[in-house]
């Protein structure tokens, strides 16, 4: 090998080392400057109480400051394409709502994400079960009843959710095939019309999050007939779970989960994943999401990767059988 062609292999072989070595000494030194937290949600609601409370303490973990970035609209598309389009330094999360990577991709087959493609996940933070709440008006005093009521009037029964192609639609949806009822499904623009319309005998049922509907169910306004945890809410004890009136299919949580650009680092993912499994875990954190009823998660990259796929495929098959279609 002649003189020149040595150095150029030596130059080669320089310059691949360090690249190979830049992303783990970015890694070492980071967070070195401010972080950003996207959420889906204006201020106010539960995606943004996580997101604040995770910033909070994520932000005395790293002695940096995260900052929350609220971009709500399009569905949560909006704060999905900006997260997937950030560099992938370690500086740009998102807290990804469990609809945002696992049923709006199945009703926009043109959104400007890809929701396996685009991110690396870190760890689910945070799930709120999902409840069937009954009218006064309605006669039936459980599930049982109620079930018996919709096989013997196809159809009459009504059942409210927070709009086309949600969660709270494809929860109607799924509890009528399993139970093979025939519900009516009247959308409304969000949770409190849809609440409003249940409390108003304007509908007979309503499928929505424990945080939106334990409130009225602990006042006696609407009653409880299914909580879809695998274990009974201490904010509603008396409402059995899905498993115990013999529908444990019935098995929908609304999680919040922190993803990141596909390229970031996997160091900084493993050290953001240690971060968030610590503050699940902390009494004052499971305290504060408690009283919203969300339940304080974690768990490893590759779990949460498997959670998207796997409720992705359930509520792709949903959104297909029902013909769902987004407002």
């Amino acid at each position: 090998m002649s003189n020149n062609a040595g150095k150029r292999l030596l130059s080669v072989l320089l310059g691949a080392s360090a690249l190979l070595a830049a992303p783990l000494a970015q890694a070492d030194s980071w967070p070195s400057k401010p972080l950003k937290l996207i959420v889906a949600f204006p201020p106010g609601g539960a995606s943004d109480a996580v997101g604040r409370i995770y910033a909070e303490k994520l932000s005395e973990a790293f002695k940096q400051p995260v900052l929350v970035d609220n971009k709500p609209g399009a569905g949560t598309a909006i704060a999905a394409e900006a997260a997937a389009k950030a560099a992938p330094d370690g500086y740009t999360l998102s807290l990804a709502p469990a609809g945002q990577l696992t049923v709006l991709p199945h009703l926009n087959k043109k959104l400007p994400y890809d929701p396996i493609r685009d991110f690396a996940p870190v760890s689910i933070v945070a799930s709120v079960p999902y409840v069937l709440a009954a009218s006064p008006n309605v006669h039936a005093a459980n599930s049982k009843e109620l079930i018996a009521a919709a096989k013997k009037e196809p159809g009459k029964l009504t059942y409210s959710s927070c709009g086309n192609g949600t969660l709270c639609h494809l929860s109607g949806e799924l509890f009528k095939s399993l139970t093979g009822t025939d519900l009516l499904h009247i959308p409304f623009k969000g949770s409190a019309p849809a609440v409003t319309a249940l409390l108003g005998g304007e509908v007979d049922l309503s499928f929505d999050t424990l945080t939106i509907l334990a409130p009225q169910i602990k006042a006696g306004k609407i009653k409880g007939l299914i909580v879809s945890s695998k274990e009974r809410s201490p904010l509603i004890p008396n409402v059995p779970t899905a498993a115990e009136v013999g529908l444990p299919q019935f098995d929908v949580s609304s999680w919040f989960g922190i993803v990141v650009p596909a390229a970031t680092p996997k160091e900084i993912v493993h050290r953001l994943n240690q971060e968030l499994v610590r503050i699940a875990k902390l009494p004052d954190v499971r305290e504060r999401l408690l009283a919203q009823g969300l339940d304080a998660s974690h768990t490893t990259p590759e779990a949460f990767a498997k959670s998207i796929k796997d409720d992705s495929a359930r509520w792709g098959k949903i959104v297909q059988s029902s013909g769902a279609k987004l407002d």
